[in-house]
């Protein structure tokens, strides 16, 4: 590297005063890449099963990833990458389009304005009151319901849960393939991550689909590359379906865009804190500089990720291994961004792997995001009750939404008995009551 270039990234990115190097940054980006590089895979997967086609997710996937971390490396200097979001993409495929049945141009369309939504917020302080208002065991009993929200649908993708009309779920047949295969994939991943090797999930997906090919279980054939993958879902979102469908979704448009808007901001905060934490960015008062930029980047990578085709993008925990590595700057960001663009050359390709081969790592990534569940004071009944009914509520209903509902509503009314509301508790209880609202409406629907 010329003295020149040197001299640009050091006041870029202020490499010196944060206690870094361009060579240290550059390994935390490909740190930070490599153990997230398995969404390139598992997003189409999922967002595939709403019938969106799996080879433009994938490029989409890789563009959206590439965009947010480069914009965020550029705009917030920080080392958080960012990507589509998982659990929000579930929501997406599963309850979005094939529950609710919206089409997933219009859930598209959803998407782009929760990021508006997101923006505004940002831009005239509601955020700040939203933050406020919802207790912090909710933040962390989403974060623990989404977790089991994935791991489920990984663990039925495998065939390793199936449905039961007795008993509404019970073990599948760990003899077929598609089982044998996740349990493979399963084992090595968790023996990889066990021994700390870097992307333990990317090299447990392609193990898992080349043995799936050896055995005859990869049964599609991609198409060579072109640009043109990226076009089966670049602009195909539908605004003018999010608001004319308001007739045959009714409430239901309204409630997506709440999810997605609220769930976003809740990984967000969650992220930040973790990843700033760990890299020292915090001040002295446990604050996060240039939180805004930071916000308001992730809400433009939400609209431009549903532009090019792809659900919610968020920042991802998993930036926390760039920062292990000694990233502390946005360059760490920029440099995983990069390597995500490249990806977009074999984005096509992601067709070629079986859902065998990404339940593993659904699972996986499920049982790590149970984590902040141990923040919940579990021994206190205002925050248990909630938390567990959110927790509980998200898998078993298989909505991010009725979890979020059953625990606003069970704080808001354990609140109220125990006589302990106060005024800064108003827009709670406003939350509180559309929920319940939402409830009766959809019991008179049904």
């Amino acid at each position: 590297m010329t003295a020149e270039r040197a001299g640009a990234l050091e006041r870029r990115f202020a490499l010196t005063q944060r206690g870094t190097s361009a060579r240290s940054e550059v390994l935390a980006g490909v740190t930070t890449f490599l153990t997230m590089a398995y969404i390139v895979l598992v997003n189409p997967a999922i967002l595939g099963q709403a019938g969106m086609p799996v080879a433009g997710v994938a490029a989409a996937t890789c563009f959206a990833a590439a965009f947010a971390s480069i914009l965020m490396g550029i705009i917030a200097n920080v080392p958080l990458a960012l990507a589509p979001g998982m659990g929000l993409n579930a929501y997406f495929s599963f309850t979005v389009v094939q529950q609710m049945g919206v089409p997933w141009p219009v859930a598209l369309g959803c998407v782009f304005l929760s990021g508006v939504g997101f923006l505004i917020l940002m831009l005239t302080g509601i955020r700040q009151l939203i933050v406020a208002v919802i207790p912090p065991h909710l933040f962390a009993a989403v974060a623990g319901g989404i977790g089991l929200f994935i791991g489920f649908i990984g663990l039925k993708n495998a065939g390793i849960v199936v449905s039961s009309p007795a008993t509404f779920v019970a073990l599948g047949d760990l003899t077929k393939p598609d089982a044998l295969l996740a349990l493979f994939g399963l084992a090595l991943i968790g023996a990889l991550s066990v021994r700390k090797v870097r992307g333990a999930m990317l090299i447990g997906i392609a193990a898992t689909t080349a043995v799936a090919a050896i055995v005859g279980q990869v049964h599609v054939t991609p198409t060579p590359y072109s640009l043109s993958a990226l076009t089966g879902t670049a602009f195909r979102l539908d605004l003018a379906g999010v608001f004319g469908g308001a007739g045959r979704h009714g409430l239901g448009l309204l409630e997506i865009l709440f999810v997605f808007l609220f769930v976003d901001l809740f990984d967000n905060l969650g992220t930040l804190v973790a990843v700033t934490k760990r890299a020292g960015l915090m001040d002295a008062e446990g604050r996060i500089p240039g939180l805004d930029r930071i916000l308001v980047t992730d809400a433009v990578a939400t609209m431009v990720g549903s532009l090019a085709g792809t659900s919610t993008v968020t920042s991802y925990v998993e930036s926390a291994a760039g920062v292990q590595a000694g990233g502390r700057t946005g360059l760490t960001a920029v440099v995983t961004g990069l390597l995500f663009l490249a990806t977009m050359l074999v984005a096509p390709y992601a067709q070629l792997v079986p859902l065998a081969a990404t339940a593993p790592a659904l699972i996986v990534v499920g049982g790590l995001m149970l984590l902040p569940v141990t923040e919940v004071a579990w021994e206190d009944p205002l925050a248990a009750i909630p938390a567990f009914l959110t927790v509980a509520m998200i898998p078993l209903t298989f909505s991010i939404a009725n979890g979020l509902a059953f625990g606003i509503v069970a704080h808001a009314l354990l609140t109220l008995l125990r006589g302990s509301a106060t005024r800064r508790d108003a827009f709670l209880f406003v939350l509180a009551a559309l929920f319940i609202a939402r409830f009766a409406w959809l019991g008179g629907a049904g």
